[in-house]
């Protein structure tokens, strides 16, 4: 059973930085293409970041233009593990993130498209003020 846990969200000033991590079991992450989503009270699920790495090489990464130069996608396959580090956090970034592993590759766009992921954490929350 594939099983995808966040960890890492908080509370935090405008400013601020958290590090969210996503643990995978029950899969192999070896070429995959892993995203983080984020969803807002009364918003559709955005995609923020993604990531396709393959022989522990990161070939692709792709950002929002909302969070580009602030956040950084990566990846330990070592550990299996997806990351998130979200740097100078603004009250608009508030939101529940989630993260997900699609079985295939990606490029371009495609990897903050909901629907290309096959499974989903339960998210974690990080909320902002200003």
């Amino acid at each position: 059973q594939v099983q995808l846990v966040e960890s890492g969200g908080g509370s935090v000033q405008a400013g601020g930085s958290l590090r969210l991590s996503c643990a995978v079991s029950g899969y192999f992450l070896s070429r995959n293409c892993m995203g983080w989503f984020r969803q807002a009270p009364g918003k559709e699920r955005e995609g923020v970041a993604a990531i396709y790495s393959g022989g522990g090489i990161t070939l692709y990464t792709y950002y929002a233009d909302s969070v580009k130069g602030r956040f950084t996608i990566s990846q330990d396959n070592a550990k299996n593990t997806l990351y998130l580090q979200m740097n100078s956090l603004k009250p608009e970034d508030t939101a529940m993130y989630y993260c997900a592993l699609a079985r295939i590759s990606c490029s371009g766009t495609y990897g903050l498209l909901p629907d290309l992921h096959n499974y989903w954490g339960q998210g974690t929350q990080v909320t902002v003020s200003s």
